[in-house]
């Protein structure tokens, strides 16, 4: 049986956490109808639950191989919920959870906790991408692995992130974001400007949040890139094998 995950806690630093860049996992709980609802339909609540947890899959997978100063982290929501992630993400992952708040409150909360843990660097990544392959992730650890100030962007065709990246944290980045729009990435970005720091982008990949977008994965792994996320793609796979929803 998997061994459970431990759980940091900011009150505690971690001196093996030095040097190291923390890719952290935006998450809830995959639980039916409390995740993914935008799939719903063409998905069931209980479908989309289980892609949610396709997802986590292949995005943890990508993390474990982006290098040895990479450190996996489940950032999860709702506490209490711990023994939900041991069937989930690879034993080498931590968990931390989620502060209370809005958006942007959460995803500064996570930096904040991160780096008083003692990670040199924090990358949140978001639970909507599974397509983002290991060398993107890859390239964001040896970007903050180097002794100049950046902050790491990888963008969504959408107009948002999957990850944003930095050494401490840039309060101003998660201020005055119109969260959930195709504007964040650019504001993003402007913020970062009038903060004098030099961005660095990451590859564009797409986010999965909807009908139209499930489709569009559906249709990407089981053709040309039928060797990227193969967790989504094999529930994707018998999903099709049952009925022809997402082909209809």
């Amino acid at each position: 049986m998997r061994r459970a995950h431990r759980v940091l806690s900011p009150n505690e630093p971690d001196p093996a956490a030095a040097g190291r860049v923390a890719l952290a996992i935006m998450t809830k709980v995959p639980r039916a109808g409390r995740v993914k609802t935008r799939l719903c339909p063409p998905l069931t609540p209980e479908e989309a639950a289980e892609l949610n947890v396709c997802f986590l899959r292949d995005t943890a997978a990508a993390i474990t191989q982006a290098g040895a100063n990479a450190q996996g982290v489940g950032c999860y929501t709702p506490v209490g919920e711990e023994e939900a992630y041991r069937a989930i993400l690879p034993e080498d992952f931590l968990l931390l959870a989620q502060r209370e708040g809005g958006f942007g409150e959460r995803l500064i909360g996570a930096i904040e906790d991160l780096v008083a843990i003692g990670f040199s660097a924090v990358c949140l990544i978001d639970s909507d991408s599974p397509i983002v392959p290991a060398a993107a992730f890859a390239e964001a650890v040896e970007v903050l692995s180097q002794p100049n100030d950046k902050v790491v962007l990888g963008p969504s065709d959408d107009g948002g992130y999957y990850l944003i990246g930095m050494k401490r944290l840039e309060r101003r980045l998660f201020e005055e974001i119109d969260w959930s729009t195709e504007l964040v990435l650019e504001q993003t970005k402007a913020r970062a400007i009038e903060e004098g720091i030099e961005v660095h982008l990451l590859p564009t990949f797409y986010d999965v949040d909807d009908g139209l977008t499930l489709r569009r994965l559906h249709a990407d792994l089981l053709g040309p890139n039928e060797s990227a996320a193969p967790a989504s793609r094999e529930f994707l796979l018998h999903l099709t094998e049952r009925d022809r929803r997402l082909i209809s």
